[in-house]
């Protein structure tokens, strides 16, 4: 497992009967995980000052304790990102995320050249912003126009302003199959797919049925020399090794490099916990 520990602007600081403690900056907020089914042997009191609640009939809400910002920011490194309290628990990043902006970051700037990325799933852009911050051209694609406005706000607030960044509102696998026709290449890929979903014309897409499809077809967009090929998933069930599989099929048959995968985690603090948070799956060049 990958830890993202390098934050300042957030922490766990407590989780225990299904419920984690974050603080956000200055903000502390209360949100279910399925993953944390220990209890707690001492209690903690904290300020809390938002808790999301499920419904049993699905969906929840947010109960506020004290007044809150629609929005406010949490700093990692250079990057800044908006938080914004949404629906089903959503805050508008993901900060487990950060281990991945930190591996394109590097990769990108080792490269020490002009590289060109697609982001699918693109959400509000953690991945939009890192690879634009280490000086790639990147095309970013959400069926979501609230979740592309988001990104747009990231990219602001990081001033990554006059940096190369295509936001398009667009089902991903249309988008794709577009840019195959178009003759477009990338240098690097990175997906962040969702269990299932649907398009903005109401497609419909589901991680078991459509994912080697996809990746298989985004191998017809890699340039004759590509950096990475980065896979995410939250998709309850699924073993990173899936992912692995995948990129070993349709990906090292092709191209010399190696593939990675695991899963990717949060820290609490003043402990010796570890918050599971998802897997990744990447294929990189030997640069």
């Amino acid at each position: 497992m990958i830890v993202a520990k390098n934050w300042k602007d957030y922490e766990i600081l407590d989780m225990h009967n299904g419920m984690k403690i974050e603080r956000w900056n200055n903000v502390i907020l209360s949100r279910p995980d399925p993953q944390i089914i220990w209890g707690n042997e001492k209690e903690n009191n904290y300020n809390i000052d938002a808790i999301y609640h499920r419904s049993k009939s699905g969906g929840g809400y947010w109960e506020y304790k004290t007044k809150l910002s629609d929005k406010w920011t949490v700093k990692y490194n250079d990057l800044v990102f908006n938080v914004k309290l949404m629906g089903f628990k959503h805050t508008g990043i993901f900060p487990e995320q950060a281990v991945n902006w930190d591996y394109m970051i590097d990769k990108i700037k080792k490269s020490n050249r002009h590289i060109k990325v697609l982001n699918l799933f693109a959400y509000t852009g953690g991945a939009t912003v890192a690879c634009a911050y280490a000086g790639a051209d990147v095309v970013h694609v959400d069926s979501s126009k609230g979740m592309i406005a988001l990104a747009k706000e990231n990219i602001s607030s990081s001033n990554l302003e006059d940096r190369y960044v295509r936001f398009i509102v667009d089902d991903v696998i249309k988008f794709v199959k577009r840019e195959i026709r178009r003759g477009n290449k990338y240098d690097a890929i990175v997906m962040d797919p969702p269990s299932y979903g649907r398009g903005s014309n109401g497609e419909v897409w589901s991680i078991e049925n459509n994912l080697y499809d996809l990746v298989k077809l985004c191998t017809e967009l890699l340039s004759d020399n590509p950096l990475f090929f980065l896979i995410n998933s939250y998709t309850t069930g699924m073993s990173a090794k899936v992912l692995e599989n995948i990129l070993n099929i349709l990906i090292d048959k092709k191209y010399e490099g190696k593939i990675t995968s695991g899963e990717i985690g949060l820290p609490m603090k003043n402990s010796n916990l570890i918050l599971p948070c998802g897997i990744y799956g990447r294929w990189e060049n030997n640069e």
